[in-house]
């Protein structure tokens, strides 16, 4: 379908065969194209007053576009910027968002997500203001605790974390166990105004509650047998930082009154103490569990969910991503061959194939921990498919036996309408027009669906 309008569209790669590709598209669809071969041209041809739309690529000779997102931030409130790269891990797409990108396409990317952005960008161009643009440095190489991957539920976390890190409010991360949640809470740490200031994390789940209250809130010499001395606590230590509480589905009921206090004042005062002490803390907190089921059994508080959950962010099972296997397998890979000085340490294709295949109870971890096992037995050489699996199936059977977050419906049956997508697209050939007949519905839902599951050919 052609577009209404004459909208312009600068494209800005160093890449001629893209450039081309996307000039025809976008030509097709009736817009007006202008081409930036490298940074410092595209950065000229940002002055055009009849651009619409930019479609940036990070990684330029001359200027690279994270410096144009950077340097020209005043221009991303009105001309939308959508970055396109083929960079996988969470640093990229969180600076991009942080500095005003309208979203986030990574290569090789499909033509009819190219087109369903590029509408969506210009449709709602006065979403783009409300882009929070953070101050944090520009990295293209993944750290050892970054997030990886680059499917449309792991993209919308990353975004997420741009928008949320500049303010001071609560964040409720949820999520099965092993999906990440300690990286996102240390993600908005590090993107925030309190980058540098203590980021402090207490498991709410490895304590007795007398001993979590002492943890949290510190104690005064003598409040209990074995208190010898004032100490202070996790809330203290925070101070002008960031205080991560990892299963607080976990917390005790009266454990969670003083918590609400401290949300709600920022006092409390010490186990055996009677001085009000003040901090500015901000609260990001993590679980599991099913709070709104728990709030009907009376084992949690409704005033303190709506206190931690000003902004939620969900994270997907990895069998709801299973593109982003290959990036968290090589991520691992690559921290392990560092650190323990291992150059031939690899996958095999094979390898790589069959770790694509599978459900991951566990989720993350235990990916992660089945490939640490098989790197440790193959002495830091190529591993293949048939060293990997007698590691996961003890690894499955382990986290299917300790798993305390079976699925819900809701769950089951977006993995059941996953499954029907996959298989259709399968059954058509990747072509998506066949697959929506198939499974009666329209080209577009099919569309969504496949951005919302993170499919891929």
């Amino acid at each position: 379908m052609a577009a209404r309008d004459r909208s312009t569209i600068l494209i800005a790669d160093d890449d001629a065969v893209i450039r081309g590709n996307l000039r025809l598209l976008l030509q097709a669809e009736g817009y007006r194209v202008l081409e930036g071969n490298d940074g410092l041209q595209a950065e000229k041809m940002l002055s055009d007053s009849t651009l619409s739309l930019v479609l940036l690529d990070l990684r330029m000779p001359g200027r690279s576009g994270m410096d144009l997102l950077r340097d020209h931030a005043e221009l991303w409130e009105e001309l939308p910027v959508i970055v396109i790269t083929a960079l996988g891990g969470s640093a990229a797409a969180i600076e991009a968002m942080k500095l005003g990108a309208f979203d986030y396409i990574t290569k090789p990317f499909d033509l009819d997500e190219v087109i369903f952005t590029v509408r969506r960008a210009l449709a709602q161009r006065a979403l783009v203001a409300q882009v929070q643009a953070l101050s944090a440095a520009e990295s293209s190489e993944q750290t050892d605790d970054e997030l990886v991957g680059k499917s449309s539920g792991m993209l919308q976390v990353f975004k997420t974390i741009g928008k949320v890190a500049a303010t001071s409010e609560t964040v409720l991360i949820l999520g099965e166990s092993g999906t990440g949640k300690e990286l996102v809470a240390s993600a908005i740490h590090r993107n925030s105004g309190r980058e540098g200031k203590p980021f402090i994390k207490v498991n709410c789940a490895a304590l007795s509650p007398t001993l979590l209250e002492s943890e949290l809130f510190g104690h005064e010499r003598g409040a209990f047998t074995g208190a010898v001395a004032q100490r202070p606590g996790r809330f203290e230590q925070a101070n002008n930082g960031t205080l991560f509480l990892d299963e607080v589905g976990d917390l005790d009921v009266d454990l969670q009154a003083k918590l609400l206090r401290v949300l709600q004042t920022g006092q409390f005062e010490r186990v055996g103490g009677t001085v009000t002490l003040q901090v500015d803390v901000r609260v990001v907190s993590a679980t599991h569990r099913n709070l709104p089921v728990l709030i009907k059994e009376g084992k949690f508080r409704e005033d303190l969910f709506y206190r931690l959950n000003v902004v939620a962010i969900e994270l997907p099972a990895l069998r709801a991503r299973p593109g982003d296997i290959p990036l968290l397998a090589d991520h691992f890979i690559g921290r392990l061959a560092r650190k323990y000085r291992w150059p031939h340490l690899g996958l095999a294709p094979d390898a790589m194939q069959w770790l694509s295949s599978q459900d991951w109870p566990g989720n993350v971890r235990q990916l992660q921990n089945v490939l640490a096992r098989a790197a440790i037995l193959s002495r830091g050489r190529m591993i293949l498919a048939e060293d990997l699996l007698p590691l996961h199936q003890e690894s499955t059977t382990v986290a299917e036996s300790t798993s305390t977050a079976p699925m819900s419906l809701k769950e089951m049956m977006a993995e059941t309408e996953r499954r029907a997508i996959a298989h259709a697209l399968e059954q058509s050939g990747w072509n998506r027009t066949k697959a929506s007949k198939l499974l009666g519905i329209s080209r577009r839902q099919l569309f969504d669906k496949i951005r919302q599951y993170g499919l891929q050919k």
